[in-house]
Order: C-alpha cells, then sequence, then structure tokens
C-alpha cells in the first residue's frame, strides 16, 4: 500500500531524514519507534505533503501511485488520514461544518444533512463524547483527551485506507485510551484491507494494536525492522544498543 525509496528530507534546510525507506502492506499494522527527535512526527507530515517539509531525493508511492508532489487534499481524497500529535483549534468553523465539509470534499458528494447527524452520532456514542462538542468551534476549549477523541471521530467518518497515529496515546487518561483503543482496533476489522502506522513510544498502545512489524528510526532512517518481540526488548531495555551499533556503522564507512 505505502512504499517510501531512499527519502531524503530537510526541514530549515538541516536534514532530517536520510536513506529513509519503509514499506507497509496492505491490511498491516506497522510501528515506527525511536528516540526524541529523530524525525519520528516528520515522516508523517511528509506523507500528508507538509509543505514545511522539503524532499530532496526519493519517492512515496500510494498503491502505486507516485504521491511525492502531490498536494495535502490531494493524498487526502487518496485515502490517507494522519490523526495529529496536536491537534489544531480554529475558532469560528464549528466542529460539525468542519467533518461535514471535510467529508464532502473526500469523498466529492453532496452528504445530506440527516445522513451525517446519523453517522456522527453513532460514532460520537461509541467514542464516548460529550455530543456538544459537534456543536463547539473546532477543538477549541477541548482537553488532550477530547482532541485525541476528535481526531478518531474524523477518522471514523472519512474512512481512510492508511491511517497514520502520530503518538495519539499521548494526553490520554487510561479509560479515554482504552476507548480510542478499541474504536480504531474495530474500524480495523471491519476494513480489513486499511493499513495503519503507529508512531509511539509506550507500550499500552502495542497491547490494543499489536503490531505486525516494528521499525526503529535512528540518525534519519531505518535501523531496525523485527516483529512485536522488538518492540518488547525496546521497552525493557532501550534504544542505546542499535544507536551504538549505528555509530560504529558510521565510523566503519
Amino acid at each position: 500500500m505505502l512504499e517510501i525509496k531512499n527519502l531524503k528530507v530537510s526541514v530549515n534546510n538541516k536534514i532530517i531524514l536520510n536513506k529513509f525507506n519503509l514499506e507497509i502492506k496492505n491490511g498491516q499494522i506497522c510501528a515506527l519507534m525511536g528516540p526524541n527527535g529523530v524525525g519520528k512526527s516528520t515522516i508523517s507530515k511528509v506523507i500528508l505533503g507538509d509543505k514545511n517539509y522539503k524532499v530532496l531525493e526519493g519517492t512515496i508511492k500510494y498503491n502505486n501511485q507516485e504521491i511525492t508532489k502531490l498536494p495535502t487534499d490531494k493524498r487526502a481524497k487518496l485515502g490517507i488520514f494522519l490523526a495529529m500529535q496536536t491537534p489544531s483549534t480554529i475558532e469560528g468553523v464549528s466542529n460539525q461544518d468542519f467533518l461535514k465539509t471535510a467529508m464532502e470534499s473526500t469523498f466529492e458528494k453532496h452528504i445530506g444533512l440527516y445522513q451525517f447527524i446519523l453517522e456522527c452520532e453513532k460514532a460520537v456514542k461509541e467514542l464516548k463524547m460529550d455530543p456538544t462538542l459537534i456543536q463547539r468551534n473546532l477543538n477549541d476549549g477541548f482537553s488532550g483527551g477530547e482532541k485525541k477523541k476528535n481526531e478518531i471521530l474524523q477518522m471514523k467518518l472519512l474512512k481512510p485506507s492508511l491511517i497514520i497515529l502520530d503518538e495519539i496515546d499521548s494526553g490520554l487518561d487510561v479509560d479515554s485510551m482504552k476507548t480510542v483503543f478499541t474504536n480504531i482496533k474495530d474500524y480495523l476489522e471491519e476494513n480489513p484491507q486499511t493499513s495503519l502506522l503507529i508512531i509511539s513510544h509506550y507500550p499500552m498502545i502495542f497491547e490494543y494494536l499489536k503490531p505486525d512489524t516494528v521499525n526503529i528510526l535512528s540518525q534519519g532512517k531505518i535501523v531496525k525492522t523485527s516483529d512485536y518481540t522488538l518492540a518488547q526488548e525496546i521497552f525493557k531495555n532501550g534504544y542505546n544498543k542499535y544507536i551504538k551499533a549505528l555509530n560504529q556503522e558510521d565510523k566503519n564507512e
């Protein structure tokens, strides 16, 4: 579904990713881990085409279509969705209007108000959200947990085929975390061809969403790929082993 080859990316003339390669197959859950400041959130923004991140080399393909130069809205319409680490607040735009407009733009058709209300109310109930949040300005006055639930509400309504979770677990208490992860898991079970890229530091998310592959990112590239046991090892021993190995490799070169 997603194929990234030899990606080199800069921000403010600083190289963040270099020789970055990643492949995610249909229906696969892929985890991306690494120390702070190594570019994990960068890759999520690059996949969605954030203009602040300049692709110097490499390609990004989605369902065999190269999207490296496509604008963000085009990528979203292809089925790529990012649940952001820090969702934006937009005053003067109601959550309801935002959601309905996003659905109509993504599906490129008019969505009747009655249909929208039914889908929205069902998703809000499943996420155990306060229904009044739909009438308020987008994320205005929302708690951290409410913002993250609102991201998953967007996911449920927009029905993406590739979901990127950028530290979705930050800001969630235990109960909210369980609700959010249960909704994501249910969505994946209902849409078995949907793929998931998880960016996270914490072990609890993997108790709900067990990854098929775990990738360690350091110095702008993936230095180790394995199965779920790699995440368990990292939780126990940290990243030093792989960082030291990479430093030694660089010295040898």
